[in-house]
């Protein structure tokens, strides 16, 4: 656990401890964060491909097809992933696994309702949960 400045886990533990010593915030920062980040992979997943790389196709159970693109949305999730397993590699893998699992679960989502819908579907939660997370804060 010594390393330093942005890696270094009892800094974030130590900032995580003071500031969120309220129990009931605890457990809406724990329930909350993982949909915030799901609803925006899932809006980011629309920005265009960063590079003219070659485009991975998947389906689930044989139909609706969706393309993995090498977009803003997949570095800034691969980002967060690296981030976890470099401050903890036991658990950060565990928070870098789920991170993986809303990417593509939003690539999924995202294809299915396509624009026009997916950001009206969003839009509501993620105010809802944005600011009342922080407003539980105060």
């Amino acid at each position: 656990m010594g390393k330093y400045g942005l890696f270094d886990l009892e800094k974030h533990y130590a900032f995580y401890g003071a500031y969120h010593s309220n129990p009931i915030n605890i457990l809406i920062h724990m329930i909350f964060v993982w949909p915030i980040f799901f609803a925006s992979s899932l809006i980011l997943y629309f920005t265009p491909p960063l590079f003219n790389l070659p485009q991975v196709e998947l389906s689930l159970f044989g139909s609706n097809d969706v393309v993995l693109f090498l977009n803003i949305g997949f570095f800034l999730v691969l980002i967060y992933a690296l981030f976890y397993i470099c401050m903890d590699p036991k658990a950060g893998s565990l928070a870098a696994l789920f991170c993986g699992f809303c990417w593509v679960g939003s690539c999924f989502v995202a294809s299915w309702l396509g624009f026009s819908l997916a950001w009206k579907v969003i839009l509501f939660p993620v105010i809802f949960l944005v600011f009342g997370v922080l407003g539980i804060e105060q």
